[in-house]
């Protein structure tokens, strides 16, 4: 139930005088008051804190799934940190230059130290270009380049071929 939720978030939000939001559309409400503040009660499956790209994507499997789900946030979720990021999403698609998520992959687990859960890293970069690709289709603004492909740019550590073969762009 949300009660204990709605507790929690209240008191968090006014221990760190910080908004929040949280938006509901449920047909039975139940209605209360304390003092002078008039508290709405909802009832919900699932609660999602956070509206980043994660958070989002979890209240759509929930609510796909059939389960009623409220996201509660700080931020509207175009300012979150999906969004703000700078270091952009990472997946072998291959759009300006040859890759492959095996390359990827190795790109991980060396950057790791290959201390990193390998089987999490294996299927992380194997599904990557899929979640992208999923992403897109829900219409994530991706950079892009003239030719309408999600642009994809060089950072430390990406790699072609196992390390042989120069920087990749992902």
């Amino acid at each position: 139930m949300l009660s204990a939720a709605r507790y929690l978030v209240t008191k968090t939000c006014q221990h760190q005088r910080r908004a929040f939001s949280l938006s509901a559309i449920r047909k039975e409400a139940k209605t209360s008051s304390i003092g002078e503040y008039h508290i709405v009660d909802h009832a919900f499956d699932s609660v999602v804190v956070g509206a980043g790209g994660a958070g989002l994507r979890a209240a759509m499997g929930l609510s796909e799934g059939g389960q009623n789900v409220a996201v509660i946030t700080k931020l509207f979720p175009t300012r979150s940190h999906t969004v703000a990021a700078q270091g952009g999403v990472n997946a072998a698609l291959g759009n300006m230059n040859p890759d492959d998520w095996r390359w990827h992959f190795y790109d991980t687990v060396k950057g790791s130290d290959w201390l990193g859960d390998q089987n999490a890293i294996h299927y992380m970069t194997r599904e990557a270009v899929r979640a992208v690709i999923e992403m897109e289709n829900y219409g994530m603004p991706f950079s892009r380049t003239e030719e309408g492909k999600i642009y994809q740019r060089s950072f430390g550590g990406q790699s072609n071929n196992f390390g042989k073969g120069g920087m990749a762009r992902r």
